[in-house]
């Protein structure tokens, strides 16, 4: 038999040892396990064993933490944009690490495009809240003048063809200045919101009770807790002028959106029921959604560039249709024919029914948090 070897000294104290093996072991910074040194990923945490931790390294790895952008997500998204239906099935049939999780692709692509959209709804909320300020104050107007027509301007387009023998007019300048006077009399303004908007503002002015702020409005003292709710909240409409209306209902909708897409999934297990479970049509509906979100970001990025042909918008959008057509067909793996029937049967379903029911749903709930 062969004589074992020992690596502590001949020594009989035993103090001279060889620290060869043990050398080769390191600890990592993260977990603070003991694993054996060549190893550029620590075998039970995943962290890189040495790296310094510059600015670049500190920016990459906040997005793919938060947005899991790293190499599956350029394997996502090609085969998203240029294969219909195929990243879904993959996923489904089991390549999961591969590609990127549908949820985290919808997630990270819609925040894209929420961030551009923003600086648009920005304009537009100044807009609407420049057009309920105007309805607000014509309101409380007795009289408006619905022409506003300057007599100088009036004379000034006039005065040739009255002058000009070749061309009878038929009106002669006293009827010419009758008229005048006709387009700027001020006319009653009959718009009226339904209760004295001068007193309430009176009210609001000399910090009256809530209460008697809200019966002016019309709430009775018996009213339910919606309907006590609703007053509170157009009372504060009223104060604030609709001032951010528009805001309200804009950051409602990215919620909106994530309850819409599971019934989106929902359809499509009714029309497919033996097509696997819910699960497999909700990762389906996660990648269309995100194919929809580019595309959308796509119109919006360019639009800020060079503004584009409204029929181009309209062609761009209607190719997403017979993109989720090819997808259906991929996915499902029936013919053109029948996934044309079916997807021309969800998508009037889902547009005729669900998104209005949610749009007033959304809009509700938006007032309601205003």
């Amino acid at each position: 038999m062969g004589t074992n070897t020992d690596i502590s000294s001949n020594s009989e104290n035993g103090d001279d040892i060889d620290y060869t093996l043990e050398s080769n072991i390191e600890t990592c910074k993260n977990c603070e396990i003991d694993h054996e040194a060549g190893f550029q990923f620590c075998p039970h945490c995943g962290q890189q064993s040495d790296e310094d931790l510059t600015v670049g390294v500190l920016f990459y790895n906040t997005i793919s933490n938060y947005f899991s952008f790293d190499a599956r997500f350029l394997k996502s998204f090609i085969p998203l944009m240029l294969k219909p239906g195929i990243l879904a099935k993959r996923f489904v049939s089991g390549k999961r690490l591969l590609y990127l999780h549908p949820a985290q692709m919808y997630l990270f692509i819609s925040v894209v495009f929420f961030f551009m959209y923003s600086f648009k709804i920005r304009e537009y909320s100044q807009k609407v809240d420049d057009v309920i300020g105007k309805g607000f104050a014509l309101e409380q107007n007795d009289s408006i003048n619905i022409f506003e027509v300057d007599s100088a301007q009036v004379a000034k387009l006039t005065q040739p063809l009255l002058n000009n023998p070749n061309i009878v007019t038929g009106i002669s300048e006293a009827e010419l200045k009758a008229l005048d006077s006709t387009l700027n009399m001020p006319v009653k303004n009959n718009l009226n919101f339904g209760y004295d908007t001068v007193k309430l503002d009176s009210l609001i002015d000399a910090g009256a009770p809530e209460m008697e702020r809200l019966k002016l409005l019309g709430m009775k003292e018996d009213a339910g807790f919606f309907k006590k709710a609703f007053y509170r909240q157009w009372l504060k409409f009223h104060q604030n002028k609709g001032v951010g209306i528009l805001d309200a209902l804009f950051d409602s909708i990215p919620i909106s959106l994530f309850i819409l897409l599971p019934i989106f999934a929902l359809i499509f297990k009714v029309f497919y029921w033996r097509r696997g479970r819910f699960a497999h049509h909700l990762v389906f509906s996660f990648y269309y959604f995100s194919f929809l979100f580019v595309v959308l970001t796509v119109i919006l990025g360019v639009n800020y560039i060079w503004e584009i042909p409204d029929w181009i918008d309209f062609l761009i959008m209607l190719s997403t249709f017979l993109y989720l057509i090819i997808a259906v067909r991929n996915y499902y793996e029936q013919n053109f024919f029948i996934s044309l029937i079916k997807v021309s049967l969800i998508t009037f379903v889902y547009l005729s029914f669900v998104v209005p029911i949610a749009i007033g749903i959304m809009m509700a709930l938006s007032f309601l948090s205003y």
